[in-house]
Protein backbone atom coordinates (compact mmCIF):
# COMPACT_ATOMS: atom_id res chain seq x y z
CA UNK A 1 0.00 0.00 0.00
CA UNK A 2 1.46 3.34 -1.28
CA UNK A 3 1.88 5.67 1.37
CA UNK A 4 3.79 9.59 2.40
CA UNK A 5 7.15 9.55 4.01
CA UNK A 6 8.19 12.04 5.73
CA UNK A 7 11.67 13.31 6.92
CA UNK A 8 12.66 16.46 9.41
CA UNK A 9 16.89 16.94 8.42
CA UNK A 10 18.40 19.19 11.04
CA UNK A 11 20.78 21.93 10.41
CA UNK A 12 23.57 20.12 11.94
CA UNK A 13 22.32 16.43 9.77
CA UNK A 14 22.63 15.26 6.36
CA UNK A 15 20.71 12.62 5.01
CA UNK A 16 21.38 9.61 2.37
CA UNK A 17 17.88 8.64 0.64
CA UNK A 18 18.31 4.99 -0.68
CA UNK A 19 15.40 3.75 -3.35
CA UNK A 20 15.78 -0.21 -3.66
CA UNK A 21 19.00 0.07 -1.88
CA UNK A 22 20.45 2.97 -4.69
CA UNK A 23 21.41 6.24 -3.51
CA UNK A 24 19.67 8.55 -4.80
CA UNK A 25 19.84 11.95 -3.16
CA UNK A 26 21.73 13.40 -0.37
CA UNK A 27 19.64 15.86 1.90
CA UNK A 28 20.39 19.28 3.73
CA UNK A 29 18.95 20.57 5.98
CA UNK A 30 14.76 20.81 5.72
CA UNK A 31 11.40 19.01 5.95
CA UNK A 32 10.67 16.57 2.71
CA UNK A 33 8.00 14.42 1.76
CA UNK A 34 7.33 11.24 -0.34
CA UNK A 35 5.21 9.17 -2.41
CA UNK A 36 6.51 5.62 -1.15
CA UNK A 37 6.42 1.99 -2.18
CA UNK A 38 6.36 -0.10 1.32
CA UNK A 39 9.48 -0.73 2.18
CA UNK A 40 11.28 0.82 -1.19
CA UNK A 41 12.70 4.13 0.78
CA UNK A 42 14.94 4.08 2.82
CA UNK A 43 16.16 7.55 4.85
CA UNK A 44 19.82 7.72 6.76
CA UNK A 45 20.36 10.45 8.56
CA UNK A 46 24.15 11.36 9.85
CA UNK A 47 24.79 13.57 12.71
CA UNK A 48 27.74 16.43 11.11
CA UNK A 49 29.58 16.84 15.03
CA UNK A 50 31.34 14.00 13.48
CA UNK A 51 32.13 14.53 9.94
CA UNK A 52 33.85 11.28 9.40
CA UNK A 53 31.35 9.66 7.11
CA UNK A 54 31.76 5.48 7.60
CA UNK A 55 29.22 3.49 5.74
CA UNK A 56 28.85 -0.13 4.76
CA UNK A 57 29.14 1.14 0.99
CA UNK A 58 30.21 4.12 0.78
CA UNK A 59 32.98 2.93 -1.70
CA UNK A 60 30.45 2.02 -4.01
CA UNK A 61 28.26 5.07 -3.81
CA UNK A 62 31.52 6.73 -4.85
CA UNK A 63 31.81 5.05 -8.22
CA UNK A 64 27.80 4.16 -8.67
CA UNK A 65 26.78 7.92 -7.83
CA UNK A 66 30.13 10.21 -8.36
CA UNK A 67 28.69 13.58 -9.30
CA UNK A 68 26.36 13.25 -6.14
CA UNK A 69 28.64 11.82 -3.82
CA UNK A 70 31.74 14.32 -4.74
CA UNK A 71 28.46 17.08 -4.58
CA UNK A 72 28.09 16.81 -0.39
CA UNK A 73 31.21 14.34 0.46
CA UNK A 74 35.13 14.93 0.18
CA UNK A 75 37.20 11.79 -0.36
CA UNK A 76 40.66 11.66 1.52
CA UNK A 77 43.03 9.43 0.04
CA UNK A 78 46.86 8.48 0.81
CA UNK A 79 49.38 6.97 -1.35
CA UNK A 80 51.65 4.23 0.18
CA UNK A 81 54.41 6.29 1.02
CA UNK A 82 52.37 9.00 2.64
CA UNK A 83 50.14 9.56 5.45
CA UNK A 84 47.21 12.30 6.55
CA UNK A 85 46.54 14.66 8.93
CA UNK A 86 43.04 15.82 9.29
CA UNK A 87 41.94 19.16 11.02
CA UNK A 88 38.45 19.82 12.13
CA UNK A 89 37.75 23.42 12.67
CA UNK A 90 41.72 23.38 12.83
CA UNK A 91 41.78 20.74 15.68
CA UNK A 92 44.05 17.65 14.99
CA UNK A 93 41.57 14.76 15.42
CA UNK A 94 42.37 12.01 12.91
CA UNK A 95 45.79 10.42 11.49
CA UNK A 96 45.14 8.66 8.48
CA UNK A 97 47.59 5.51 7.35
CA UNK A 98 49.04 5.16 4.22
CA UNK A 99 46.53 2.93 1.52
CA UNK A 100 43.66 4.57 3.17
CA UNK A 101 40.37 6.08 1.94
CA UNK A 102 37.95 8.17 4.15
CA UNK A 103 35.22 10.42 4.01
CA UNK A 104 34.43 13.85 5.19
CA UNK A 105 30.58 15.26 5.10
CA UNK A 106 31.26 18.79 3.32
CA UNK A 107 29.55 21.53 5.65
CA UNK A 108 29.73 23.45 8.70
CA UNK A 109 32.84 21.59 10.12
CA UNK A 110 35.80 23.05 7.59
CA UNK A 111 37.82 19.63 7.05
CA UNK A 112 41.06 20.37 6.20
CA UNK A 113 43.99 17.15 5.52
CA UNK A 114 47.63 18.04 5.78
CA UNK A 115 50.29 15.40 3.56
CA UNK A 116 53.03 13.68 5.21
CA UNK A 117 55.50 12.59 2.89
CA UNK A 118 56.97 9.80 4.62
CA UNK A 119 60.08 9.19 1.31
CA UNK A 120 61.62 12.05 2.85
CA UNK A 121 62.01 11.61 6.66
CA UNK A 122 60.46 9.18 9.02
CA UNK A 123 61.14 11.80 12.45
CA UNK A 124 58.02 13.65 13.40
CA UNK A 125 57.85 17.42 13.18
CA UNK A 126 58.79 18.73 16.57
CA UNK A 127 55.69 21.00 16.40
CA UNK A 128 53.27 18.60 15.56
CA UNK A 129 54.71 16.20 18.03
CA UNK A 130 54.39 18.55 20.99
CA UNK A 131 50.52 19.27 19.95
CA UNK A 132 50.18 15.39 19.63
CA UNK A 133 51.60 15.12 23.40
CA UNK A 134 49.05 17.83 24.58
CA UNK A 135 46.32 16.19 22.93
CA UNK A 136 47.26 12.72 25.15
CA UNK A 137 47.05 14.39 28.10
CA UNK A 138 43.89 15.92 27.72
CA UNK A 139 40.52 14.26 27.78
CA UNK A 140 39.87 14.09 24.31
CA UNK A 141 42.26 11.23 23.26
CA UNK A 142 42.27 7.63 25.08
CA UNK A 143 44.83 6.61 27.41
CA UNK A 144 44.25 2.96 27.33
CA UNK A 145 47.00 0.00 26.95
CA UNK A 146 48.31 -1.08 23.80
CA UNK A 147 46.52 -4.27 25.24
CA UNK A 148 43.28 -2.54 25.64
CA UNK A 149 43.64 -0.58 22.34
CA UNK A 150 44.21 -3.90 20.65
CA UNK A 151 40.76 -5.88 22.61
CA UNK A 152 38.86 -2.54 21.58
CA UNK A 153 39.81 -2.85 17.50
CA UNK A 154 38.87 -7.01 17.92
CA UNK A 155 35.27 -5.63 18.95
CA UNK A 156 34.89 -2.91 16.23
CA UNK A 157 35.46 -0.14 18.41
CA UNK A 158 37.18 3.31 17.74
CA UNK A 159 39.19 4.74 20.68
CA UNK A 160 40.14 8.43 20.15
CA UNK A 161 43.74 9.07 19.24
CA UNK A 162 44.64 5.21 18.78
CA UNK A 163 45.81 5.61 15.44
CA UNK A 164 48.45 8.16 16.89
CA UNK A 165 49.14 6.02 19.87
CA UNK A 166 49.75 3.00 17.46
CA UNK A 167 51.68 4.64 14.79
CA UNK A 168 54.49 6.92 16.67
CA UNK A 169 57.50 5.29 18.20
CA UNK A 170 58.62 8.14 20.83
CA UNK A 171 62.00 7.11 22.72
CA UNK A 172 64.15 9.36 25.07
CA UNK A 173 67.68 9.47 25.00
CA UNK A 174 69.03 10.34 28.38
CA UNK A 175 72.12 12.61 28.43
CA UNK A 176 74.68 9.89 28.93
CA UNK A 177 73.35 7.59 26.37
CA UNK A 178 73.61 7.16 22.62
CA UNK A 179 70.39 5.92 20.61
CA UNK A 180 70.88 4.13 17.26
CA UNK A 181 67.43 4.21 15.19
CA UNK A 182 67.05 0.80 13.53
CA UNK A 183 64.51 0.25 10.68
CA UNK A 184 63.43 -3.04 9.47
CA UNK A 185 66.68 -4.50 11.21
CA UNK A 186 68.89 -1.91 9.30
CA UNK A 187 71.01 1.22 10.70
CA UNK A 188 69.59 4.70 9.62
CA UNK A 189 70.91 6.48 12.00
CA UNK A 190 72.54 7.51 15.29
CA UNK A 191 70.24 9.59 18.19
CA UNK A 192 71.99 12.46 20.59
CA UNK A 193 70.54 12.69 23.30
CA UNK A 194 66.57 14.42 23.84
CA UNK A 195 63.34 12.51 22.74
CA UNK A 196 63.03 11.63 19.47
CA UNK A 197 59.54 10.50 17.46
CA UNK A 198 59.39 8.65 14.17
CA UNK A 199 56.61 7.15 11.90
CA UNK A 200 56.06 3.59 12.24
CA UNK A 201 53.63 2.67 9.25
CA UNK A 202 54.17 -0.40 7.64
CA UNK A 203 57.80 -0.41 9.14
CA UNK A 204 59.74 -1.78 12.20
CA UNK A 205 61.26 0.82 13.81
CA UNK A 206 63.55 0.11 16.58
CA UNK A 207 65.68 2.31 18.88
CA UNK A 208 69.26 0.73 20.66
CA UNK A 209 69.70 3.13 23.82
CA UNK A 210 73.29 2.08 24.31
CA UNK A 211 75.08 3.90 27.97
CA UNK A 212 78.41 5.44 27.28
CA UNK A 213 79.10 5.96 31.07
CA UNK A 214 81.97 4.31 32.38
CA UNK A 215 80.95 1.06 33.74
CA UNK A 216 82.72 -1.78 35.88
CA UNK A 217 82.82 -5.78 35.08
CA UNK A 218 83.53 -8.25 37.54
CA UNK A 219 85.47 -11.48 36.72
CA UNK A 220 85.04 -13.53 39.81
CA UNK A 221 86.91 -17.30 41.35
CA UNK A 222 88.78 -17.81 38.28
CA UNK A 223 90.82 -20.98 39.22
CA UNK A 224 93.74 -21.02 37.51
CA UNK A 225 96.94 -23.22 37.95
CA UNK A 226 100.82 -20.89 37.82
CA UNK A 227 103.41 -22.12 36.05
CA UNK A 228 104.75 -23.88 39.23
CA UNK A 229 101.88 -25.55 39.52
CA UNK A 230 100.11 -23.87 42.50
CA UNK A 231 96.62 -23.40 42.41
CA UNK A 232 94.89 -20.12 42.83
CA UNK A 233 91.35 -18.46 42.60
CA UNK A 234 91.74 -14.83 41.58
CA UNK A 235 89.20 -11.93 41.33
CA UNK A 236 89.67 -9.11 38.61
CA UNK A 237 87.71 -6.04 38.04
CA UNK A 238 87.74 -4.08 34.74
CA UNK A 239 86.33 -0.27 34.16
CA UNK A 240 85.24 0.47 30.83
CA UNK A 241 83.22 2.72 28.31
CA UNK A 242 81.42 1.77 25.13
CA UNK A 243 83.30 4.74 22.94
CA UNK A 244 81.39 3.41 19.34
CA UNK A 245 78.13 1.93 19.68
CA UNK A 246 77.74 1.68 16.32
CA UNK A 247 80.90 -0.33 16.10
CA UNK A 248 80.23 -2.52 19.10
CA UNK A 249 76.45 -3.13 17.24
CA UNK A 250 78.39 -4.30 13.81
CA UNK A 251 80.94 -6.21 15.52
CA UNK A 252 79.46 -7.72 18.87
CA UNK A 253 75.85 -9.27 19.19
CA UNK A 254 76.64 -9.30 23.12
CA UNK A 255 79.61 -7.29 23.91
CA UNK A 256 79.63 -7.35 27.98
CA UNK A 257 79.61 -11.28 27.36
CA UNK A 258 83.23 -10.61 24.66
CA UNK A 259 84.55 -8.71 27.39
CA UNK A 260 84.18 -11.50 30.09
CA UNK A 261 85.34 -13.97 27.93
CA UNK A 262 88.51 -12.15 26.76
CA UNK A 263 89.30 -10.93 30.51
CA UNK A 264 89.07 -14.23 31.25
CA UNK A 265 91.64 -15.55 28.49
CA UNK A 266 94.00 -13.21 29.52
CA UNK A 267 94.45 -13.23 33.52
CA UNK A 268 94.50 -17.14 32.54
CA UNK A 269 97.19 -16.55 30.11
CA UNK A 270 99.16 -13.80 32.53
CA UNK A 271 98.96 -16.27 35.71
CA UNK A 272 100.24 -19.10 33.65
CA UNK A 273 103.02 -17.83 32.44
CA UNK A 274 104.37 -16.94 36.12
CA UNK A 275 104.84 -18.73 39.36
CA UNK A 276 103.30 -18.10 42.60
CA UNK A 277 106.60 -15.83 43.58
CA UNK A 278 106.80 -13.65 40.67
CA UNK A 279 102.86 -13.50 40.68
CA UNK A 280 103.31 -11.69 44.31
CA UNK A 281 106.00 -9.56 43.39
CA UNK A 282 105.39 -7.97 40.03
CA UNK A 283 101.32 -7.93 40.38
CA UNK A 284 101.30 -4.72 38.84
CA UNK A 285 103.18 -6.08 35.97
CA UNK A 286 101.15 -8.37 35.29
CA UNK A 287 97.84 -6.02 35.61
CA UNK A 288 99.48 -3.96 32.96
CA UNK A 289 100.05 -6.80 30.82
CA UNK A 290 96.50 -7.69 30.89
CA UNK A 291 95.29 -4.33 30.30
CA UNK A 292 97.13 -3.84 27.12
CA UNK A 293 95.95 -7.45 26.14
CA UNK A 294 92.21 -6.89 26.69
CA UNK A 295 92.83 -3.02 25.00
CA UNK A 296 94.03 -4.13 21.84
CA UNK A 297 90.97 -6.55 21.59
CA UNK A 298 88.41 -4.41 22.63
CA UNK A 299 89.33 -1.31 20.11
CA UNK A 300 88.96 -2.31 16.87
CA UNK A 301 84.90 -3.45 18.07
CA UNK A 302 84.50 0.79 20.00
CA UNK A 303 85.36 -0.22 23.22
CA UNK A 304 87.69 1.47 25.68
CA UNK A 305 89.17 -0.11 28.76
CA UNK A 306 89.99 2.21 31.25
CA UNK A 307 91.59 0.50 34.22
CA UNK A 308 91.67 -3.24 35.51
CA UNK A 309 92.91 -4.49 38.78
CA UNK A 310 93.62 -8.02 39.95
CA UNK A 311 91.52 -8.00 43.76
CA UNK A 312 92.07 -10.94 45.09
CA UNK A 313 94.95 -13.83 45.10
CA UNK A 314 92.98 -16.45 46.72
CA UNK A 315 95.24 -19.52 47.86
CA UNK A 316 94.12 -23.44 48.63
CA UNK A 317 93.84 -24.04 52.68
CA UNK A 318 97.21 -26.34 52.47
CA UNK A 319 98.87 -24.20 49.97
CA UNK A 320 98.18 -21.13 52.37
CA UNK A 321 99.69 -22.71 55.35
CA UNK A 322 103.03 -23.62 53.60
CA UNK A 323 103.44 -20.08 52.55
CA UNK A 324 102.80 -18.70 55.90
CA UNK A 325 105.70 -21.26 57.50
CA UNK A 326 108.02 -20.25 54.23
CA UNK A 327 107.28 -16.68 55.64
CA UNK A 328 107.77 -17.24 59.42
CA UNK A 329 111.09 -19.64 58.41
CA UNK A 330 112.52 -16.20 56.27
CA UNK A 331 111.89 -13.48 59.23
CA UNK A 332 113.04 -15.90 61.69
CA UNK A 333 116.07 -16.49 59.53
CA UNK A 334 116.40 -12.35 59.12
CA UNK A 335 116.12 -11.89 63.01
CA UNK A 336 118.60 -14.22 63.88
CA UNK A 337 121.04 -12.48 61.50
CA UNK A 338 120.17 -9.15 62.53
CA UNK A 339 121.04 -10.47 66.22
CA UNK A 340 124.42 -12.00 65.14
CA UNK A 341 125.27 -8.93 63.48
CA UNK A 342 125.03 -6.77 66.57
CA UNK A 343 126.82 -9.54 68.90
CA UNK A 344 129.78 -9.62 66.38
CA UNK A 345 130.05 -5.54 66.42
CA UNK A 346 129.68 -5.72 70.55
CA UNK A 347 132.93 -7.70 70.59
CA UNK A 348 134.52 -5.68 68.13
CA UNK A 349 134.06 -2.92 70.42
CA UNK A 350 134.92 -4.78 73.33
CA UNK A 351 138.37 -6.06 71.52
CA UNK A 352 138.84 -2.08 70.62
CA UNK A 353 138.49 -1.14 74.48
CA UNK A 354 140.88 -3.72 75.58
CA UNK A 355 143.22 -2.55 72.94
CA UNK A 356 143.41 0.97 73.97
CA UNK A 357 143.30 0.28 78.00
CA UNK A 358 146.43 -2.02 77.10
CA UNK A 359 148.29 0.87 75.12
CA UNK A 360 146.90 3.66 78.18
CA UNK A 361 147.39 2.76 81.84
CA UNK A 362 145.25 5.93 82.70
CA UNK A 363 142.35 4.95 81.12
CA UNK A 364 143.08 1.37 82.77
CA UNK A 365 142.69 2.79 85.96
CA UNK A 366 139.66 5.25 85.32
CA UNK A 367 137.93 2.03 83.98
CA UNK A 368 139.07 0.27 87.64
CA UNK A 369 137.12 3.61 88.94
CA UNK A 370 133.84 3.19 87.24
CA UNK A 371 133.66 -0.40 88.08
CA UNK A 372 134.73 0.73 91.96
CA UNK A 373 131.87 3.22 91.63
CA UNK A 374 129.32 0.47 89.95
CA UNK A 375 129.98 -1.92 92.61
CA UNK A 376 130.15 0.54 95.54
CA UNK A 377 126.41 1.57 94.62
CA UNK A 378 125.07 -1.50 96.00
CA UNK A 379 126.94 -1.48 99.14
CA UNK A 380 125.83 -0.34 101.96
CA UNK A 381 128.78 -0.04 104.71
CA UNK A 382 132.26 -0.43 103.73
CA UNK A 383 135.03 -0.88 106.65
CA UNK A 384 138.55 -0.21 104.94
CA UNK A 385 141.68 -2.43 106.35
CA UNK A 386 145.34 -1.14 105.03
CA UNK A 387 144.27 2.37 103.26
CA UNK A 388 142.18 3.41 100.19
CA UNK A 389 145.08 1.53 98.05
CA UNK A 390 144.66 -1.43 99.77
CA UNK A 391 140.65 -1.50 99.07
CA UNK A 392 141.44 -1.02 95.37
CA UNK A 393 144.23 -3.67 95.01
CA UNK A 394 141.85 -6.09 96.31
CA UNK A 395 138.34 -5.37 95.00
CA UNK A 396 139.59 -4.02 91.32
CA UNK A 397 142.60 -5.97 89.28
CA UNK A 398 142.73 -6.19 85.86
CA UNK A 399 145.60 -7.66 84.49
CA UNK A 400 147.46 -7.28 80.92
CA UNK A 401 147.54 -10.44 79.50
CA UNK A 402 150.75 -12.27 79.21
CA UNK A 403 152.91 -12.61 75.84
Amino acid sequence: MMGYKRQVVAQHERALVLKNGMLEQVLGPGVYRWLDLPGALVVEVHDLTNPELTHPHAEVFRKAAATLWDHWVETVETTEQAAGLVYLDGRLTTLIPPMSRRFYWKGPIEVRVERIDLTTDLAVDDALMETIRRLRHSDTWTTASPLLREKARALGKVLPGTAFLDNILEEEVADHEMGLLLQDGRLVRTLPPGVHAFWNFTRNLQVEVTDLRLQELEVQGQEILTRDKVSLRINLSAHYRVADPVKVRAGLPKYKDFLYRELQFGLRQAICDRTLDELLDQKGVTEQGVLAGIRERAEPYGITVEALGIKDVILPGDMKQILNQVVEAEKAAQANLIRRREETAATRSLLNTAKLMDQNPVLLRLKELEALERVTERVGSLTVFGGMESLLQGLIRIEAPKG
